[in-house]
């Protein structure tokens, strides 16, 4: 039987969801190490699909060094890959060129490509700044207001209202976010968590990245729901934060009949939260290219 790369990238992904620990979740749970994106071995960070496949991998090994590199790129870097160690699997989208019939233009094919790449903490003879980093304690910010937080969710032009209403919640018709006060949270980083997870829902508007008008049923809103929960991991990620996911059951279920139904959904899905965290991300990255 030919290998399908979909079907198995599917199944990972469904197996972490029912054993409860879903890919994108882990690297914020028990004692890993920060949230770090995975990254290639020249230092450029993985995107998509490969974010939560190396997540996955990175927690169930309690993996804490960032970078992945291939057998021959570990060589290359002086390293050696210990004998006996298992690779990861990651994937590699592009296109190919083929004539079509009866017309002189030719049109480009899509393909993806799996390739195996090791952790640096399976490599013997790196340099000292591709192993692990120490652990990180969660961020703690209390109940009062982070000027920064706020400054960067208002960047985004999103506008947030808030009033006592104990819900959180993106209007798509009226396009708002709403948050009850930031005093009835725990902790201010669980208001901003639950916060980042709404503007991934706002990305989808209309005006935006057109997402929301393609899900018209309970399967795709479920879908919708993936996506953000997704692209929420994503921004907290980068901003130092621990998301909220105290999801219920029900949700899982349908993030689970989704996925098994159409063994594309979870590209999909990871395809669409990295282009709405991009989205949200964009002014805090001009920032920083300005200020280098």
């Amino acid at each position: 039987m030919a290998f399908d790369l979909y079907q198995h990238v599917t199944d990972t992904i469904v197996a972490s969801l029912e054993a409860g620990t879903p890919a994108w979740r882990k690297p914020w749970t028990g004692d890993t190490g920060g949230a770090a994106f995975p990254r290639r071995a020249n230092g450029e960070p993985y995107r998509g699909i490969n974010v939560l496949m190396l997540w996955l991998t990175a927690a169930d090994k309690g993996y804490r060094a960032a970078h992945w590199f291939t057998y021959r790129q570990a060589q290359d870097a002086g390293g050696q890959v210990r004998k006996g160690e298992k690779s990861a699997t990651v994937v590699k989208y592009g296109t190919f060129e083929r004539e079509a019939e009866g017309s002189d233009d030719p049109r480009k094919i899509p393909y993806l490509k799996a390739y195996r790449v090791f952790n640096a903490e399976q490599i013997d003879g790196l340099p000292a700044e591709f192993y692990g980093t120490p652990a990180e304690e969660p961020r703690d910010l209390g109940t009062a207001a982070d000027p920064e937080l706020d400054a960067f969710f208002s960047a985004t032009g999103a506008e947030i209202r808030t009033s006592d209403e104990p819900r959180a919640y993106y209007n798509p018709v009226a396009d708002f976010i709403h948050m009850p006060p930031i005093a009835t949270f725990h902790e201010a980083g669980g208001y901003y968590a639950t916060l980042a997870h709404e503007a991934c829902h706002w990305t989808g508007h209309t005006s935006r990245l057109d997402r929301l008008g393609r899900f018209t049923d309970r399967k795709a809103y479920a879908f919708e729901e993936l996506v953000a929960e997704i692209g929420n991991c994503m921004v907290c990620a980068s901003l130092g934060l621990t998301p909220d996911f105290d999801q219920s059951a029900a949700y899982v279920g349908s993030w689970l009949r989704a996925l098994q139904d159409d063994k594309r959904a979870i590209f999909k899905a990871a395809t669409d939260a990295q282009k709405a965290a991009d989205l949200l991300l964009q002014s805090r990255a001009a920032e920083e290219r300005a200020a280098a």
